[in-house]
């Protein structure tokens, strides 16, 4: 099946690519500083409009192929503000001057000002975006005004479905919580990807428990970047990369501006999102309210969330800019647990549980500060501070046994504290006759999560306190601290080809102090043996990694890249004493280390066809897993501990084109796009003390990832119909078919389809859809503790419809 499918999305990409582009002209020109006398190399320039855009070599100058026809053309460079040229293009060349004068505004004009211009839904970050380095990294970038998918509840398989590779876990189909990741690397609550709002972190604990309980709502956001390993020399942690969330700003050309959308759903969906921005004086303003609420496809599936988003962006001066962002999101969702496989086969939307609750609350805090040395040195200042918590309450006992009524539930709350602060000097400078850049970075960063376990009380309701205070099954602060410094410089070498090397230095310290209890009881189930056993552990280490990046920009429109870099993952304390019946963790875990290597090709054909297709490779050492053992005669038990060491590598490719323009070579009202987006990936385990794991695969690593789709646009309408297919995968290291708990076994091969139109008029904008269109039934993950144990069965068929107006 997966050679059939390679083989077609190669031959039809080999098609498509020999396709003639048609007569061109050439434009030649220069871009120059203010009083035209000095050249700036590295300066952008872009085709307004289309995805067209290329740098200027060292002596300022460029050429850009474009076919007959008006134009608008700008150049920009850091320092100096944008300049716009309209053309009309007869003759076979061409010749353009920009003259850029020095920026005395804002740090916001070095912008791309295209980038409004329509893409396919998906771009990629500049090799210079902000204050961060993306030269020769694998990267992609989701444009969320410019696809069609149901932004009401986040459906990850519709947002990221250009996004190479990506394993997505559904826990639910509201999208409370994100489950992302790739490579054979965990989805659960995206805790392999270094996950940022506006680049600062949200997560619990970026070292100890790098899980993400918030996910901001897709209505609020106007992209969301993705970088792949190579993330690790400017953000740290995470074999996934870094994961960033990029919120919407208010206009810069209205006072006030207005955004309601309301949507209705199946299985009583109700989402409702409201903003409000602006510009007023020399202050950027964006706000918004958002509350959902479902039924849910499964009985006991109920939740309500509220999100609250606020941020404030003010130029002090034409160098000091200073901006201040506040988060505050909390929802309460019932959860109805987990399946056995004999209770999928017979009805996957039977629920086991009715007592079962989980409840969080987020609130995080920014400020940023942005300062100008010069036109060629800037310095951007983060701080950053997380309060939040999270409940779960239930039964978390094996599913095949029932729920007995008045039994105590079982309680664990988790506290998460941080603060942190990350700093950042850019510099440009000309180095033998080349633009060259650098980067050094500072990140100080400080948690405290406390966590707690006991017994709740024997009710029905989501009532979060425990029966017994004083008589805690555990009770464990997490302190944590990091310092870093990092450095990356861009080396361009020549026009074409440049090298940019990278380190990082870390310190970390990790510790757990408190308490557990052991407790045998009888058949009776009195208690014949109670201890307290106290626990205070300590663990400080630091280390140096490094990487480097290759990048031969053969042409504005096709790009050679590579990469390899090291990093690591930090062993997860606050998971060591969790008392799960369904798990057992090793208390001796150490952190997970490896490298990250991407090689690839990207570019596109002006701005009818788009393409990125790397090959990969994963190594990590100590990779933390679960696997059954046996520990008698007649016990077995499920382990999560240091496993062994395992290999990653495969093909990630993307490829979409404009189709009607494609084959006529014209632009025409209708516009039919379609994209094909597959991974196909070889993951093992090379080396293992345990030597039944030796060369099996590992887990959440389906060897064929595979999503197409269509998209037809008409003036103010458009219409996506997507496809995804996941080959079988495994949910623990034994790569078991099936466990008698049903928390480990395998994934079956699944795929699903779904349909979002939308149609927009002036102030009004139209939105429905269908997803899981042929009401398949599947599912992507087996649950250890919350939200199962067991099989999360993923949602029916449902539909839904969104009023939008903006004013």
């Amino acid at each position: 099946m997966k050679r059939i499918l390679f083989a077609c999305w190669l031959i039809g990409n080999v098609l498509l690519s020999g396709i003639a582009v048609g007569q061109q002209i050439t434009v030649y020109g220069e871009v120059k500083g203010e009083g035209g006398q000095q050249p700036l190399a590295g300066a952008v320039v872009f085709v307004e409009n289309t995805r067209k855009q290329i740098t200027t070599d060292d002596e300022g100058k460029f050429h850009i192929m474009l076919k007959p026809g008006r134009y608008n053309i700008g150049a920009f460079a850091f320092g100096y503000k944008t300049v716009l040229q309209s053309i009309q293009l007869k003759d076979k060349k061409h010749n353009l001057t920009f003259v850029l004068p020095e920026l005395r505004d804002s740090l916001e004009m070095v912008e791309v000002q295209a980038e409004r211009a329509e893409t396919f839904g998906i771009t990629r970050l500049r090799s210079v975006e902000g204050m961060a380095i993306y030269e020769g990294k694998k990267s992609e970038v989701v444009v969320l005004d410019d696809i069609t998918a149901n932004l009401a509840t986040n459906n990850s398989r519709q947002v990221y479905a250009k996004v190479a590779g990506l394993n997505i876990w559904e826990s639910d189909g509201a999208g409370l919580q994100l489950g992302i990741g790739g490579r054979g690397l965990n989805p659960n609550r995206t805790s392999h990807f270094n996950t940022r709002q506006n680049g600062y972190d949200i997560s619990a604990d970026a070292l100890g428990y790098p899980e993400s309980y918030y996910t901001p709502p897709t209505q609020a956001l106007e992209r969301i970047e993705v970088v792949r390993g190579a993330a690790s020399l400017q953000y740290g942690t995470q074999f996934g990369g870094m994961l960033n969330f990029v919120m919407k700003k208010g206009p810069k050309d209205k006072k006030i501006e207005l955004t309601s959308e309301q949507t209705m759903g199946s299985f009583g969906l109700f989402n409702s999102f409201n903003s409000v921005g602006g510009t007023v004086g020399k202050v950027n303003y964006y706000t918004y309210f958002h509350y959902k609420q479902s039924d849910g496809w499964r009985p006991n599936t109920q939740l309500e969330q509220y999100n609250v988003f606020s941020s404030l962006k003010y130029n002090l001066s034409d160098k000091w800019t200073l901006g201040l962002d506040f988060t505050h999101m909390n929802y309460l969702a019932q959860q109805p647990g987990g399946l056995t496989d004999q209770q999928f086969e017979s009805d996957p939307q039977q629920s086991r549980r009715n007592r079962n609750w989980f409840k969080v609350n987020w609130n995080l805090l920014a400020l940023t500060l942005d300062y100008k040395l010069s036109p060629n040195t800037k310095i951007n200042s983060r701080f950053f501070g997380l309060s939040a918590s999270r409940e779960a309450l239930g039964n978390l006992s094996r599913i095949d046994r029932e729920d007995e009524p008045g039994t105590n539930r079982n309680l664990i709350s988790g506290v998460f504290q941080n603060i942190g602060n990350e700093t950042r000097l850019m510099h440009y400078y000309n180095l033998r006759g080349h633009k060259s850049v650098f980067l050094i970075g500072t990140r100080f960063y400080k948690g405290f999560s406390n966590q707690q376990q006991g017994e709740g009380n024997a009710l029905e309701g989501a009532d979060f306190h425990f029966e017994n205070p004083d008589w805690l099954m555990s009770d464990y602060d997490f302190p944590s601290g990091n310092i870093s410094v990092f450095a990356e410089n861009i080396f361009n070498l020549t026009p074409k080809f440049s090298i940019t090397p990278g380190i990082r230095f870390e310190y970390l310290s990790t510790n757990a102090e408190g308490f557990y209890r052991i407790v045998n009881r009888n058949l009776a189930d009195e208690i014949i043996y109670d201890e307290e056993v106290a626990e205070d552990r300590s663990n400080q280490r630091s280390f140096v990694f490094f990487g480097l990046g290759l990048s031969y920009k053969k042409s504005e429109q096709l790009e050679f890249y590579a990469n390899a870099s090291q990093n690591y993952r930090s062993v997860n304390f606050s998971d060591i004493r969790i008392d799960n019946p369904n798990l057992v963790v090793d208390p001796d875990l150490g952190d997970v280390r490896g490298l990250s290597t991407d090689i690839g090709v990207r570019g596109g054909v002006n701005d009818y066809l788009s393409f990125d297709v790397s090959v990969f490779h994963l190594y990590l050492y100590d990779w933390i897993a679960r696997i059954r053992e046996r520990v008698s005669d007649v016990k077995e038990q499920i382990r999560s501990g240091n496993i062994g060491d395992i290999r990653a590598y495969g093909v990630e490719a993307y490829a979409e084109t404009e189709l009607v323009r494609l084959f006529t070579g014209k632009s025409l009202p209708n516009r039919l796009y379609w994209f094909t987006n597959v991974s196909l990936i070889n993951a093992s385990y090379t080396d293992s003390e345990i030597r039944q794991v030796v060369g099996n695969k590992v887990e959440n690593a389906p060897e064929v990832n595979l999503k197409t789709g269509l998209t037809f646009k008409r003036k103010n309408f458009s219409a996506t119909y997507q496809l995804t297919y996941l080959s079988q995968q495994y949910s623990n290291a034994n790569n078991d078919k099936t466990e008698i708990t049903s928390t480990a076994g395998e994934i079956p091969a699944y795929y699903v389809m779904d349909l979002s139109l939308r149609y927009t008029y002036k102030w009004l904008k139209l939105e429905s859809g269908v997803n899981n269109l042929t009401d398949n039934m599947y599912f992507t993950r087996r649950a250890t503790g919350y939200p199962g144990p067991g099989i999360i069965p993923s949602d029916g068929r449902s539909l839904y419809m969104t009023l939008g107006v903006k004013i």
